[in-house]
């Protein structure tokens, strides 16, 4: 019995002078928590809808960050919706059910805007202020993330995303943010081929009826659904049949691509940080 006590003492020592580590920022089961907040160039939700092969733009940015050897675990949620500005997110409840108790956030990626511009009033007065309210929302919900304002993708003309973009940078520098400029290499991909990464989307009822059993594998809800250049040698001339300009599956890596580049010199930078104060 008093061995028993004599080694339950010396256990006990040993915990107080080797505590356990704590875990790093927000850490949460392991794994460092990175959120994608945003709307349907985020979601994807076309591609999502038509299942297609391979991951989606949340699996291959883990995979991507996993794939550098040296960077720790990350779990990545994707918490976006088609159709979705800020003021929407709010007023929906959405922000409270799905983004305001997630646990252990450590990466916030914000990227709104689009829809922002199509459907919110006084845009340029009402988008900054309710960019500013939700990044308020989030360093109160969880203060331990990093906050990443992001810019949009090129979908409108190049002034109409200017307009979106040059808010976005105002409303970081305001916040001492900085921004995830993604608008750059995107716009640089799409040099190599206008169309390559959004997929089309026509009206079913535009197609002449002598293809119409031809596009039947890719109908959905009234409209020709394609994600690639498959059906381009033969629709290809019809007026519009590339005006969609959501991602595409080529689209979205792009996007996971770039975004695991960022990632990757943040997760570095910390590394660094945690090594010097050893």
């Amino acid at each position: 019995m008093m061995r028993r006590r004599l080694s339950l003492l010396a256990l006990m020592t040993l915990i107080s002078i080797f505590p356990a580590p704590a875990t790093v920022n927000a850490e949460h089961e392991g794994k460092v928590q990175i959120l994608l907040l945003g709307d349907s160039t985020t979601e994807g939700s076309i591609p999502r809808l038509i299942k297609p092969n391979g991951p989606h733009l949340e699996q291959v940015l883990e995979q991507l960050l996993a794939a550098e050897g040296d960077l720790p675990a990350c779990h990545v949620i994707n918490s976006s919706l088609s159709g979705e500005y800020i003021k929407r997110l709010f007023d929906s409840g959405r922000y409270d059910r799905d983004a305001a108790k997630l646990p252990g956030l450590d990466y916030i990626f914000i990227r709104y805007g689009l829809n922002d511009r199509a459907r919110r009033e006084n845009f340029t007065e009402n988008f900054p202020k309710d960019f500013h309210q939700l990044l308020a929302r989030l360093r109160e919900d969880h203060p331990n993330a990093v906050l990443i304002p992001m810019t949009v993708i090129p979908f409108a003309n190049e002034e109409g995303s200017k307009a979106i973009n040059d808010l976005v940078f105002e409303v970081a520098k305001k916040e001492n943010l900085e921004v995830f400029d993604i608008y750059p290499r995107y716009a640089a991909e799409l040099k190599k081929g206008e169309n390559m990464l959004n997929y089309r989307r026509y009206p079913l009822a535009k197609v002449p009826e002598k293809y119409h059993e031809l596009v039947k594998p890719f109908v959905q809800k009234g409209s020709v659904v394609v994600m690639a250049n498959e059906l381009d040698p033969i629709l290809g001339d019809l007026p519009g049949w590339y005006s969609d300009r959501h991602p595409n599956l080529a689209g979205y890596n792009v996007i996971a691509d770039e975004t695991a580049e960022y990632m990757a010199k943040l997760l570095r930078a910390k590394q660094a940080t945690t090594e010097k104060k050893q």
